[in-house]
């Protein structure tokens, strides 16, 4: 052989040699397979993009112990929702009437789809663009929806992260800030702030001293300075933690993973010794059994189950994509959603025994403004003193004897009983005061806090933790952003990362000028839901209708060691799809029925009032939605009219001595042994004639040309197994 031919150089050099076809086969000499490498890939645009990809997986970054791994997965699905969402929903929709249609859901859909989001990323190990692409090329759209969603959901978390960064501060101080109204001096007066008076202080600071907010989503205020400083701290932390990828993200999870559970126990211990705390968990734990029939608890509960467990985002996949091949991904589905809705149902826990103390402590307020309000009517003769029970104290009144007293001026003043005003004081009815997401972290259980011994600590707790739930979170939502970006199109990836960290906070401060919370509930409660359960539903439709439940089936057998339930095969053909094809439905309709709209504050009122979006806001809204999903039409109609390639219609052999690259993008879509999980073609003939053989030392195996009409690409080559075929 010439001392200039690839393969002598291939023979007396480590580096990677690429050669044709052609040049391969004119060699007179077998090629010793034991010492070789043989990778088909694309020919000339993808013919040297096929062997960088696969020789990028073998030198991907992995995880440096399956703890980090299952931190940095908790980390990503248990965040911000599980301390007020989760609560709220329970709170609104029955109490524990509420669990029944989440487990099921969590069940049906949550877990299965889970399982199938990490067995994708795991042996194909790519971000999301280059797992759907390498499923279903023409849906490979996916991936692009998923770093878009990816965005909108760090624009608007980060912020939320920037609150809490806020409040933490402001927690090293006593009293809390937020414990008394502010005073008014006006030279030898002074005065209670009008809002606050007519409000409360902790719902005072937050609208007026964190947010300074305005009266409307049209009313943009300008930018608030400290928020604004909050956020920029934000996006430095969250570009600290995941600029080197997960050598720097994985070590942070260690910390933001662990810590909150710390302080969810602490708070569970302290609330649990608070008077009332009781009432509030019997309160949340009685079910309301008529809730469990209602359409929108069902779809609220799957809502709550795509966003708790990640589903869609694509940060699921990317960091199962730094996983070993032969990883239990089946294990860690079921371990992931346990310790999720374990922790849903610890906060709620914690919740619903702080807010059961501020219940007592409200009631008994209430009882002692209208106590003072009955003893004012019995000093200027509106009522008779004959109207209140011999046994009542008024200096000692508990709430039985307030209750017995409403009871009886009621029924005798039945005609004037409204005039005077009185409230009935039930401690129900405190407990029925649903406050939905930032309103019950940063007002009601900041209010309970302040009647805590010690609440600065207590605040510096439970503020710090909600920034390293915040973490955890944001750290997966970059990585569903970055990982398939720098996997596809090869950027540097510290580069890019700060790239994106500025370019995130410079669009954030859309979130930070006093109109700011408006446009978070914008994007928190409508830019995403709905591009979310279409990329989940799709993500179900190319795994199991297009690709094929029993082929995925049998390939999670290969990879696992063990076939997965059966269970799962009727989840992904039949059941999950249906359940989010309703919800999707239900979703389109509630948005037509119910049109968007926020809850504003009003200054003067010192009162929330539900506004409507304006016709701008409705168009920002739509076109949102629309950005988040036209990669799924645009790259379909792409592919489908070949106007975009993916890289697979020519060929090229490629070398790397040492070991086997295998490539099997250009077998038909009828073959029934082709796996998205990297395995070898069956040993069945070739349908066409064998146009060239490949002879290794003792074997006679060949390669074999194929052409079938019926193919995805119309031509490929079959390489028949050999000793190394199954690497």
């Amino acid at each position: 052989m010439p001392k200039n031919s690839k393969v002598t150089q291939r023979e007396h050099s480590s580096e990677h040699v690429t050669e044709s076809v052609a040049d391969l086969l004119a060699l007179e000499e077998p090629v010793d397979y034991k010492q070789s490498v043989l990778n088909v890939a694309g020919e000339a645009g993808g013919k040297q993009k096929a062997v960088e990809e696969e020789l990028d997986a073998e030198d991907r970054p992995a995880w440096n112990s399956k703890l980090q791994y299952i931190l940095a997965q908790i980390g990503f699905s248990v965040g911000l929702g599980n301390i007020w969402r989760f609560p709220y929903l329970c709170q609104k929709n029955g109490g524990g009437a509420y669990l029944v249609p989440y487990l099921v859901l969590l069940i049906i859909i949550g877990i299965p789809l889970f399982f199938l989001e990490l067995a994708v990323g795991q042996r194909i190990r790519r971000g999301s663009i280059g797992v759907w692409h390498y499923i279903c090329p023409r849906l490979g759209g996916i991936g692009f929806s998923s770093c878009i969603v990816c965005l909108f959901v760090g624009l608007y978390y980060n912020v939320i992260i920037g609150w809490s960064i806020f409040y933490f501060f402001k927690s090293f101080q006593y009293p809390l800030p937020w414990s008394e109204c502010p005073v008014i001096r006006n030279g030898s007066v002074a005065v209670v702030e009008a809002e606050c008076e007519k409000s409360s202080a902790t719902t005072y600071f937050w609208y007026r001293e964190a947010l300074d907010i305005s009266d409307s989503i049209s009313e943009s205020g300008g930018l608030n300075w400290k928020m604004t400083l909050c956020l920029l701290v934000a996006w430095s932390i969250v570009g600290m933690a995941v600029v080197k990828g997960i050598q720097s993200s994985g070590k942070v999870m260690y910390f933001s993973s662990l810590f909150p559970y710390v302080v969810l126990a602490c708070f569970l211990v302290r609330g649990l010794l608070l008077r009332g705390a009781v009432d509030g968990i019997l309160h949340m734990f009685t079910p309301k059994l008529d809730k469990m029939l209602d359409p929108q608890v069902w779809r609220e509960a799957a809502t709550q189950v795509f966003f708790a467990l990640g589903l869609g985002f694509g940060g699921v996949i990317a960091f199962s994509s730094y996983n070993k091949q032969d990883n239990n991904c089946h294990f860690d589905a079921a371990l992931v959603s346990f310790i999720n809705f374990f922790t849903s149902v610890l906060a709620t826990l914690v919740v619903f025994a702080v807010l059961g103390f501020k219940a007592n402590i409200m009631n008994e307020k209430c009882v002692v403004e209208n106590a003072e309000k009955i003893l004012g009517y019995l000093n200027t003769n509106v009522l008779s003193r004959d109207l209140i029970p011999p046994h009542v104290n008024f200096s000692h009144l508990t709430t039985k004897d307030y209750m017995e007293m409403y009871n009886v001026i009621m029924t005798v003043k039945e005609d004037q009983f409204s005039a005077l005003g009185l409230d009935p004081c039930l401690l129900e009815d405190e407990l029925d005061k649903s406050v939905q997401g930032t309103g019950l972290a940063f007002i009601a259980f900041t209010e309970a806090m302040t009647h805590f011994p010690a609440s600065p600590f207590w605040s510096v707790m439970f503020f710090l933790m909600l920034i390293n739930l915040g973490l955890g979170s944001m750290i997966g939502t970059m990585a569903g952003i970055t990982t398939p970006i720098i996997d596809t199109f090869k950027v540097p990836k510290e580069m890019f990362t700060v790239g994106c960290c500025v370019f995130a906070f410079l669009v954030g401060l859309l979130f930070v000028q006093r109109s700011g919370n408006y446009f978070v509930t914008m994007f928190d409660d409508y830019s995403a839901t709905l591009p979310l359960t279409l990329i989940v539903i799709l993500e179900n439709i190319a795994v199991a209708w297009i690709y094929g439940t029993k082929k995925f089936m049998q390939e999670l057998t290969e990879m696992l060691g063990f076939r997965p339930y059966r269970f799962y095969f009727y989840m992904w053909k039949f059941v999950s799809p249906l359940c989010m094809a309703v919800l999707t439905t239900a979703s389109i309709i509630q948005l037509g029925v119910t049109p968007p709209g926020y809850s504003a504050w009003i200054k003067e009122e010192a009162a929330e009032r539900y506004l409507y979006f304006p016709n701008w806001a409705m168009a920002l809204l739509i076109t949102l939605i629309v950005v988040a999903t036209l990669p799924i039409p645009v790259v379909f109609v792409l592919r489908h009219f070949h106007l975009l390639s993916d890289g697979s219609n020519t060929l090229s052999v490629s070398y790397k001595k040492g070991r086997m690259m295998k490539d099997i993008s250009n077998l038909e879509e009828n073959d029934e042994t082709r796996f998205i999980l990297s395995k070898v073609p069956s040993e069945a003939p070739s349908p066409m004639p064998t146009h060239r053989s490949y002879l290794g030392p003792g074997s006679t195996s060949p390669l074999e040309t194929s052409s079938n009409p019926n193919g995805r690409y119309g031509s490929g080559y079959l390489l028949a197994s050999t000793p190394e075929s199954e690497l």
